[in-house]
This record gives structure tokens, C-alpha cells and sequence, in this order.
């Protein structure tokens, strides 16, 4: 068994399958995608700890069950299920889960980069309460940004609204808007001006620059092309692998878990449904195993040790 990904959602999978006595090799390249946050919000027992912290822990657990951790980049899959590493090594797999997550796809605006993780943000349940009371603003990039505003709102009494390149809402969203105190700003968002440790404001075209100490946005984002484009698998408009309801994807004996399936999945439902897939996983190799060991049992084997139902002959056959 084989996992792309050493992220929550990998190796939540990692540890179930290695507690059912599977060998797992799970394939990390150490690029989570909530590495730029300081801190992970959510986790229960763990609220506040280090992302980073928090996946060392969970390697140490797994690693008490024989799951193989490999430092490497999962380049591709070829000739089957063997998944394919940058630095020329390669893994055969039984089944393959890809739990390689998505990075975020920041808008080209100055500044972003700078501050995402550090005043420029994607969730407010993972970065709302340390922001608390202080003057936000949401970045309009998708059809989805006003309800995100309003959401924003929950957290602060000082939230502002930014379009940039987005329609001015119509008038029945702008109601909403101003129902709720938040302001609008119209006109593109040129940069966003740092201050000492992260955002201080927002310089929109005609407006000049508006304070603001946190900016959330809705980013774009990409499933790691590189494993996927090899195997095929079905994708949704957003990019990410579609799955049936146990996590299998398109193409047979390849699963997915985490955000590679779905961007909203957060630390605490990326491990319940890894927990939940590979449960499903160890059942289809189970059947497997079943299948295989009776494809080696000689014929005259087969119908041998089953005891005979009381007052029946053998079985199968009448009394």
C-alpha cells in the first residue's frame, strides 16, 4: 500500500491501515498546505499547536506500527500502480491512495505572497478568533467572496469588502452588505501594504490605501499534477479528484482523501474520512486476499471443512 502525501489526511490513513497490519509506505514531500499558518485551529487536544508539531507526533505513532515514511516527491505513477519518485526510486502498490492535498493559488497582486499565513487569509474558523475585534476585509475573487464577508463579519464590527475585479454586488447583496455594517470599497486592489509583522492595509484604485490588519480571500488552487496526470482520474471544475462515497476515485484501486478530493476539508474531517477510507481499503484487500487464496486452494479442497447443518447431509446436499 501506497500513499501519496504525509499530511493529516495521509497518515490518519497510514496509522488505520498499519494498526490492520498492511505494509504502508507513505511518500512525503513536506509541502502541507497549511504549512505557511503558525498555528492549527480546530484539532480538539490540540487547538493552537504548530502544524508542523502536530504531523511530527503523528509520524511517531505511525511509525510504531512499521509504516514507511519516505522523504520524496511522487513524480508520477507508470506500468501499473508503481509510483514513480523524482529522485529516480519507485514503489509498487497493491492500491494507492493519494492524499498529496492541494496548494493555494494566490491572485497576482502585490504583496500576497508576503503576507499569506500573516494577515492574508483563506479560512476565518481557522483564523478569525485571532483576529478578533480588529478592522478585516474580505478580497472579492469568486461569486462566493459576499458570503464570505458576511460570514467575515461574525468576527469583527469593522469589516470592509473589497470587489477589485469583481461585479459591485447587486443591489440585493449590497443590502445585505450594509444590513450588516460592512462597508464596500469598489475599484482594484493595486497591493496589499505590509506593516511590521504581517498586513497593515489595502491600496484600492480612487480610495488610496484602507486599514486593515487581516484580509481573507477565497484562493484558486491545484491538485499536484504530477501524480494525477499519469493515472488519469476524474477531476471536478475545481480541480480536485471526484470519489464515490468510500473515497474511490475513477480509475481502479486508486483512492483519494483529504483536500486532493475536497478544499473544504479541514484537520479534523481530512482524518475522520482517511479513517473512514481506509477501513473501506483494508476491505477490499481482505476480499482480495480471499479471492487469491482460493484461486491457489486445489479443487478438491474447496467444499472441504464445512460442518454439516443438523439433520442434513453434506453440505449442498439433501438429507
Amino acid at each position: 500500500m501506497v500513499i501519496v502525501g504525509g499530511g493529516m489526511a495521509g497518515l490518519s490513513a497510514a496509522l488505520v491501515l498499519g494498526r490492520a497490519r498492511r505494509t504502508v509506505a507513505v511518500v512525503d514531500a513536506g509541502r502541507p498546505r497549511n504549512r505557511y499558518a503558525a498555528h492549527a485551529h480546530g484539532f480538539p487536544t490540540r487547538d493552537g499547536a504548530r502544524p508542523g508539531e502536530l504531523l511530527e507526533a503523528i509520524r511517531a505513532e505511525v511509525r510504531g506500527y512499521g509504516v514507511e515514511l519516505i522523504e520524496g516527491t511522487a513524480a508520477g505513477v507508470a506500468d501499473g500502480l508503481r509510483v514513480e519518485l523524482a529522485d529516480g526510486r519507485g514503489l509498487r502498490a497493491r492500491h494507492l491512495i493519494l492524499a498529496c492535498g492541494l496548494q493555494d493559488v494566490l491572485p497576482d497582486l502585490a504583496g500576497a505572497a508576503e503576507c499569506w499565513g500573516r494577515g492574508l487569509f483563506q479560512c476565518p474558523y481557522c483564523h478569525g478568533w485571532e483576529v478578533r475585534d480588529r478592522r478585516l476585509g474580505v478580497l472579492g475573487t469568486s461569486e462566493a467572496s459576499v458570503e464570505q464577508a458576511l460570514l467575515v463579519r461574525q468576527w469583527s464590527g469593522q469589516v470592509t469588502f473589497f470587489p477589485d475585479t469583481q461585479a459591485v454586488p447587486a443591489a440585493a447583496d449590497a443590502a445585505r452588505l450594509r444590513a450588516r455594517g460592512i462597508r464596500t470599497v469598489p475599484g482594484k486592489v493595486q497591493r496589499l501594504v505590509t506593516g511590521g509583522s504581517g498586513l497593515s492595509g489595502v491600496e484600492v484604485d480612487g480610495a488610496g490605501v484602507v486599514p486593515c490588519d487581516a484580509l481573507f480571500l477565497e484562493p484558486g488552487s491545484t491538485v499536484s499534477g504530477d501524480v494525477t496526470a499519469g493515472l488519469d482520474c476524474t477531476c471536478a471544475e475545481d480541480g480536485c479528484l471526484t470519489t464515490d462515497a468510500l473515497g474511490r476515485t475513477s480509475v481502479e484501486r486508486v483512492w483519494a482523501v483529504g483536500n486532493a478530493a475536497d478544499p473544504a476539508a479541514q484537520l479534523v474531517s481530512a482524518a475522520g474520512d482517511a479513517y473512514r477510507l481506509a477501513v473501506s481499503v483494508n476491505a477490499e484487500l481482505v476480499r482480495e486476499d480471499v479471492d487469491a487464496a482460493l484461486r491457489r486452494m486445489p479443487p478438491d479442497h474447496l467444499g472441504q471443512g464445512l460442518e454439516p447443518a443438523a439433520g442434513r447431509g453434506p453440505a449442498g446436499s439433501p438429507s
